[in-house]
């Protein structure tokens, strides 16, 4: 009798071992074999040829006064870093973060186009508050969904405590700011706005080799300044985009005072930084921008 018990025993143990190891294995249920811990398991998603592809690394930069995420897409790892802007006036310019989701969509189905010394951040939506409050959205959107009257998207260049971002950075900042004959909020001081301090804690980290911002509307490529003279390899990139892009090349900003402008602070910072100023609040002129880009990418790789 005492046999027949040691055997049910050994049985049930088996039992209780076997289905620890079967349950642990499960899809969705990974474990380190050094310590038992569960591991992330990468996201990834299926292209339309139905092939499984690991999707970009993807940072949050900050939360902005609304409380929306900040993305940055990150490619490459090479010594040389690109940092491309769009959204900065959210709802407003939003062709500007159309442009920068194509190059988003560009670099993920073209990952060879990238120099092995070159690494690319794209931060789509600098401005999240302004997007939601023309479209419903912090992220992914189409054109159609744009109000067809321009004037309906005003509301849209501010954030939540309805301060024009580009008004808040550390060169010639004014509370009591411009933009063309509208008088704007630049904020309480510069960098009180957390998608600026989000920025610049960015570049603080990264010292980026140059910066692109995409802003609308005007047709041109212009070099950043503030007060110290253009860098030489500020005026070096204006040209490259320019001369690529089709777009005219200028070397500063005269059409209205600006405070607070943000690539005008890069440059006191030391930081090559252009604005690419699309044509229409509406076209996203991505064969222009395409040729831009790829020509920096050639610049860098040299």
């Amino acid at each position: 009798m005492k046999n027949k018990k040691y055997v049910w025993w050994v049985i049930a143990l088996l039992v209780l071992v076997g289905g620890y190891f079967w349950i642990t294995n499960l899809p969705g249920s990974p474990v380190t074999e050094e310590t038992g811990e569960e591991t992330q398991v990468p996201s990834n998603e299926i292209t339309p040829g139905g092939e499984e592809v690991e999707q970009s690394p993807v940072s949050v930069l900050g939360t902005s006064a609304g409380g929306n995420d900040i993305l940055a897409y990150n490619y490459g790892a090479g010594d040389k870093n690109l940092l491309f802007i769009g959204g900065i006036h959210g709802g407003y310019s939003w062709n500007t973060a159309l442009v920068a989701y194509e190059l988003i969509d560009y670099l993920e189905a073209n990952p060879g186009v990238l120099p092995a010394n070159v690494k690319v951040t794209v931060i789509p939506v600098l401005n999240p508050d302004g997007l939601e409050k023309v479209f419903g959205t912090t992220g992914r959107f189409s054109d159609s969904q744009a109000p067809a009257n321009q004037a309906a998207t005003v509301p849209g260049r501010f954030n939540a405590n309805n301060v024009d971002l580009n008004r808040n950075f550390d060169c010639d900042w004014q509370a009591k700011a411009m933009w063309q004959t509208t008088p704007v909020s630049g904020g309480t001081s510069a960098f009180s706005e957390p998608e600026a301090r989000a920025l610049k804690n960015y570049i603080d980290a990264n010292n980026p080799s140059a910066v692109v911002a995409w802003y609308s509307a005007v047709g041109g490529v212009f070099s950043s300044n503030c007060h110290n003279g253009i860098l030489a390899e500020t005026k070096e990139i204006t040209n490259v985009y320019a001369d690529a892009s089709g777009y005219r090349a200028y070397e500063q900003w005269s059409f209205y005072e600006t405070t607070g402008d943000a690539v005008n602070w890069m440059a006191k910072e030391g930081i090559p930084a252009i604005s690419v100023l699309l044509t229409t609040h509406k076209d996203i002129e991505w064969d222009k921008n395409r040729a831009g880009v790829l020509a920096l990418f050639e610049h860098f790789a040299e």
